[in-house]
Protein backbone atom coordinates (compact mmCIF):
# COMPACT_ATOMS: atom_id res chain seq x y z
CA UNK A 1 0.00 0.00 0.00
CA UNK A 2 0.93 3.27 -1.14
CA UNK A 3 0.10 6.54 0.42
CA UNK A 4 1.01 10.54 -0.19
CA UNK A 5 1.97 11.87 3.20
CA UNK A 6 2.22 15.96 3.42
CA UNK A 7 2.54 16.29 -0.30
CA UNK A 8 5.13 13.92 -0.78
CA UNK A 9 4.89 10.55 -2.71
CA UNK A 10 6.99 7.29 -2.44
CA UNK A 11 9.83 6.62 -5.41
CA UNK A 12 10.09 2.78 -5.92
CA UNK A 13 12.22 1.94 -8.27
CA UNK A 14 10.97 -0.23 -10.83
CA UNK A 15 13.63 -3.28 -10.35
CA UNK A 16 11.96 -3.13 -6.07
CA UNK A 17 9.61 -5.48 -5.10
CA UNK A 18 7.32 -4.39 -2.47
CA UNK A 19 5.14 -6.66 -0.82
CA UNK A 20 1.23 -6.06 -1.29
CA UNK A 21 0.48 -5.81 2.72
CA UNK A 22 3.37 -3.20 3.31
CA UNK A 23 3.02 0.16 3.94
CA UNK A 24 5.07 3.00 2.22
CA UNK A 25 3.93 6.95 2.92
CA UNK A 26 5.32 9.93 2.02
CA UNK A 27 9.24 10.63 1.01
CA UNK A 28 10.53 7.72 0.34
CA UNK A 29 12.60 6.45 -2.34
CA UNK A 30 13.71 2.74 -2.28
CA UNK A 31 16.55 1.97 -4.88
CA UNK A 32 16.73 -0.59 -7.07
CA UNK A 33 17.05 -4.53 -6.32
CA UNK A 34 14.83 -3.48 -2.78
CA UNK A 35 12.76 -5.70 -1.50
CA UNK A 36 10.04 -5.28 0.97
CA UNK A 37 8.48 -7.77 2.59
CA UNK A 38 4.71 -8.21 4.03
CA UNK A 39 3.62 -6.05 7.09
CA UNK A 40 6.55 -3.73 6.81
CA UNK A 41 6.18 0.05 7.72
CA UNK A 42 8.45 2.86 5.73
CA UNK A 43 7.28 6.02 6.46
CA UNK A 44 8.52 9.58 6.17
CA UNK A 45 6.50 12.09 8.67
CA UNK A 46 7.98 15.24 7.31
CA UNK A 47 11.98 14.10 6.24
CA UNK A 48 13.10 11.62 3.74
CA UNK A 49 13.97 8.24 3.91
CA UNK A 50 15.65 6.70 1.13
CA UNK A 51 16.85 2.47 1.04
CA UNK A 52 20.07 2.11 -1.93
CA UNK A 53 20.36 -0.67 -3.89
CA UNK A 54 19.55 -4.18 -2.86
CA UNK A 55 18.12 -3.65 0.13
CA UNK A 56 16.28 -5.87 2.24
CA UNK A 57 12.93 -4.79 5.04
CA UNK A 58 11.67 -8.19 6.49
CA UNK A 59 8.42 -8.74 7.50
CA UNK A 60 6.77 -6.31 10.04
CA UNK A 61 9.96 -3.98 10.42
CA UNK A 62 9.31 -0.38 10.91
CA UNK A 63 11.37 2.31 8.95
CA UNK A 64 10.44 6.02 10.50
CA UNK A 65 11.47 9.26 9.34
CA UNK A 66 10.20 12.23 11.73
CA UNK A 67 10.27 16.10 10.80
CA UNK A 68 13.69 16.29 11.98
CA UNK A 69 15.38 13.19 11.62
CA UNK A 70 15.52 11.29 8.10
CA UNK A 71 16.16 7.78 7.36
CA UNK A 72 19.05 6.69 5.06
CA UNK A 73 19.95 3.00 4.78
CA UNK A 74 23.06 2.29 2.37
CA UNK A 75 23.17 -0.38 -0.14
CA UNK A 76 23.42 -4.60 0.67
CA UNK A 77 21.76 -3.77 3.75
CA UNK A 78 19.42 -6.40 5.59
CA UNK A 79 17.03 -5.04 8.13
CA UNK A 80 15.23 -8.35 9.76
CA UNK A 81 11.87 -9.31 11.18
CA UNK A 82 10.26 -6.62 13.56
CA UNK A 83 13.32 -4.47 13.49
CA UNK A 84 12.60 -0.68 14.09
CA UNK A 85 14.53 2.19 12.90
CA UNK A 86 13.95 5.74 13.94
CA UNK A 87 15.62 8.64 12.55
CA UNK A 88 19.19 7.28 11.90
CA UNK A 89 21.82 6.56 9.53
CA UNK A 90 22.79 3.23 8.30
CA UNK A 91 25.43 2.12 6.33
CA UNK A 92 26.35 -0.29 3.53
CA UNK A 93 26.05 -4.15 3.99
CA UNK A 94 24.93 -3.63 7.39
CA UNK A 95 22.90 -6.55 9.35
CA UNK A 96 20.33 -5.42 11.56
CA UNK A 97 19.04 -8.52 13.24
CA UNK A 98 15.49 -9.47 14.66
CA UNK A 99 13.71 -7.23 16.71
CA UNK A 100 16.81 -4.88 17.14
CA UNK A 101 15.49 -1.09 17.89
CA UNK A 102 17.76 1.71 16.38
CA UNK A 103 17.08 5.44 17.99
CA UNK A 104 17.21 9.18 16.60
CA UNK A 105 20.69 10.18 15.41
CA UNK A 106 21.69 7.25 15.17
CA UNK A 107 24.64 6.42 12.87
CA UNK A 108 25.94 2.97 12.09
CA UNK A 109 29.21 2.41 9.90
CA UNK A 110 29.35 -0.19 7.31
CA UNK A 111 29.33 -3.71 7.74
CA UNK A 112 28.12 -3.73 11.37
CA UNK A 113 26.19 -6.10 12.88
CA UNK A 114 23.22 -5.24 15.25
CA UNK A 115 22.16 -8.85 16.38
CA UNK A 116 19.12 -10.15 17.96
CA UNK A 117 17.46 -7.99 20.62
CA UNK A 118 20.58 -4.71 20.67
CA UNK A 119 19.42 -1.57 21.01
CA UNK A 120 21.36 0.84 18.94
CA UNK A 121 20.52 4.33 21.36
CA UNK A 122 19.83 7.57 20.43
CA UNK A 123 22.49 9.64 18.72
CA UNK A 124 25.04 6.71 19.00
CA UNK A 125 27.58 6.53 16.95
CA UNK A 126 29.18 2.69 15.82
CA UNK A 127 32.24 2.67 14.07
CA UNK A 128 32.38 0.27 10.89
CA UNK A 129 32.65 -3.09 11.17
CA UNK A 130 31.20 -2.85 15.52
CA UNK A 131 29.21 -5.56 16.19
CA UNK A 132 26.24 -5.33 18.97
CA UNK A 133 25.71 -8.90 20.83
CA UNK A 134 22.33 -10.11 21.24
CA UNK A 135 20.32 -8.51 23.50
CA UNK A 136 23.12 -6.07 24.40
CA UNK A 137 22.74 -1.98 24.01
CA UNK A 138 25.08 0.18 22.14
CA UNK A 139 24.92 4.09 23.82
CA UNK A 140 27.01 7.10 23.33
CA UNK A 141 29.44 8.96 20.97
CA UNK A 142 32.18 7.68 22.26
CA UNK A 143 30.74 4.38 22.11
CA UNK A 144 29.96 2.13 24.68
CA UNK A 145 28.15 -1.61 24.23
CA UNK A 146 26.48 -2.85 27.60
CA UNK A 147 25.00 -6.03 28.84
CA UNK A 148 21.65 -5.52 29.48
CA UNK A 149 21.76 -6.51 32.99
CA UNK A 150 24.04 -3.48 33.71
CA UNK A 151 20.96 -0.79 33.60
CA UNK A 152 22.97 1.86 36.03
CA UNK A 153 25.77 2.30 33.59
CA UNK A 154 23.32 2.34 30.58
CA UNK A 155 20.67 5.17 32.08
CA UNK A 156 24.00 6.94 33.21
CA UNK A 157 24.72 7.42 29.30
CA UNK A 158 21.02 7.43 28.30
CA UNK A 159 20.24 10.10 30.94
CA UNK A 160 22.82 12.13 29.11
CA UNK A 161 21.47 11.50 25.61
CA UNK A 162 18.16 13.40 26.61
CA UNK A 163 15.79 11.37 24.59
CA UNK A 164 12.61 13.48 25.64
CA UNK A 165 14.62 16.65 24.79
CA UNK A 166 16.15 15.50 21.12
CA UNK A 167 12.89 13.68 20.09
CA UNK A 168 10.13 16.13 21.30
CA UNK A 169 11.66 18.93 22.18
CA UNK A 170 10.48 18.24 26.13
CA UNK A 171 12.40 18.56 29.55
CA UNK A 172 12.82 15.57 30.99
CA UNK A 173 11.73 17.19 34.45
CA UNK A 174 8.31 18.93 33.38
CA UNK A 175 5.71 17.51 35.84
CA UNK A 176 3.50 16.63 32.63
CA UNK A 177 5.92 15.57 30.21
CA UNK A 178 3.55 12.44 29.48
CA UNK A 179 0.52 14.65 28.86
CA UNK A 180 2.69 17.53 26.84
CA UNK A 181 4.46 14.89 24.79
CA UNK A 182 1.33 12.59 24.08
CA UNK A 183 -0.73 15.71 22.95
CA UNK A 184 2.46 16.77 20.98
CA UNK A 185 3.44 13.47 18.85
CA UNK A 186 -0.42 13.04 18.40
CA UNK A 187 -1.17 16.81 16.34
CA UNK A 188 1.79 15.31 14.54
CA UNK A 189 0.55 11.79 14.06
CA UNK A 190 -2.32 13.62 12.99
CA UNK A 191 -1.48 15.00 9.38
CA UNK A 192 -1.62 10.98 8.39
CA UNK A 193 -5.88 12.01 8.58
CA UNK A 194 -5.29 13.78 4.77
CA UNK A 195 -3.40 10.83 3.36
CA UNK A 196 -4.10 9.42 0.14
CA UNK A 197 -3.56 6.34 -0.92
CA UNK A 198 -2.00 5.63 -4.56
CA UNK A 199 -2.79 2.11 -5.09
Amino acid sequence: MRFAHLGAEPRIHPDAVVAPTAVVSGDVTIGPGCQVLHGAVITAEGSRIVLGENTIVMENALLRASSTHAVHVGAHTLIGPMASVAGAEIGDEVFLATGTRVFNGAEIGDRSEVRINAVVHLRTVLPRETVVPIGWVAVGDPLRILPPDRHDEIWAAQKELDFPGYVFGLDRETPDLMVQLTERYGRSLARHAADRRLD
